[in-house]
């Protein structure tokens, strides 16, 4: 009888250490999963392409991640939304052709950048804005927590109105609610391509830097982003996927 107990209890041990193993396996395949923060609704950076998430930033990711021996998994949500979500620990990183600023470096720290990009003014055609001087007073359109939000607040007396989507801002310049739309230069020209009737003001409204977040004091993670994003500098890949999606002017 006693040797039956013994067998018994044996027979659960090594049960409980078979899902021990189990839930181990678990967390680790959980682990491996480099969870991205982003906002698909940015042409050439992060797009969608049937169900698909594509663009640069999309493929840079897949890159760091197989860099880090990870599998990229792609959260498309509100842009602002990504911050909240990377220092909640919803996603490891938020990258949505992020401009490094302050008021952002307070809540998340961000990679090296991995590419220059410019602000640009959407104008319609007959506007009578000749450069940015001009856009004192003016009611500018916006995708709600971009870089070109936050420059628009400097203009002076200008009157700001915030889309969820950049294509919705330029939407209201074409119906004649805004005077102008303030956005990154790549899906500006994606949006004058798709739209008659709008073209880019040939000067710049600003140049600004793109980054990688990641949440605060995250040094570990951060280390191993820089050194893949220089891996793939240096082995000319980075710039091989910006090419592929921007053309040369």
């Amino acid at each position: 009888m006693k040797k039956l107990v013994v067998i018994a209890l044996a027979a659960i041990c090594a049960l409980s250490l078979f899902g021990c193993d189990n839930s181990s396996k678990e967390e680790k395949t959980e682990g491996d999963t480099l969870v991205m923060a982003t906002n698909a609704e940015f042409p050439p950076y992060e797009y969608y392409e049937g169900s698909d998430i594509i663009g640069i930033d999309a493929d840079i990711m897949t890159e760091v991640a197989n860099e880090l021996g990870m599998t990229l998994k792609i959260e498309d949500m509100a842009f602002d939304s990504i911050i909240a979500a990377v220092k909640s620990g919803k996603a490891d990183v938020g990258v949505a052709g992020m401009t490094i600023t302050e008021d952002r470096q307070a809540s998340v720290d961000f990679s090296d950048p991995y590419t220059t990009a410019r602000q640009v003014v959407i104008l319609k055609d007959g506007s009578e804005i000749k450069t940015v001087d001009d856009l004192e007073g003016k009611t500018i359109g916006v995708q709600l927590g971009t870089t070109g939000d936050i420059y628009a607040g400097d203009v002076e007396g200008a009157t700001i109105e915030r889309y969820n989507k950049g294509y919705e801002a330029v939407q209201a310049l074409l119906q004649g609610k805004v005077d102008c739309v303030i956005i990154d230069n790549e899906p500006a020209k994606v949006f004058v391509s798709q739209n008659e009737g709008i073209y880019i003001l040939d000067e710049d409204f600003a140049l600004e830097e793109y980054a990688i977040a990641v949440d605060k004091g995250n040094t570990e993670l951060l280390t191993k982003i820089n050194d893949a994003l220089a891996k793939l500098k240096d082995s000319g890949k980075l710039q091989e996927i910006i090419d592929k999606y921007i053309s040369a002017e």
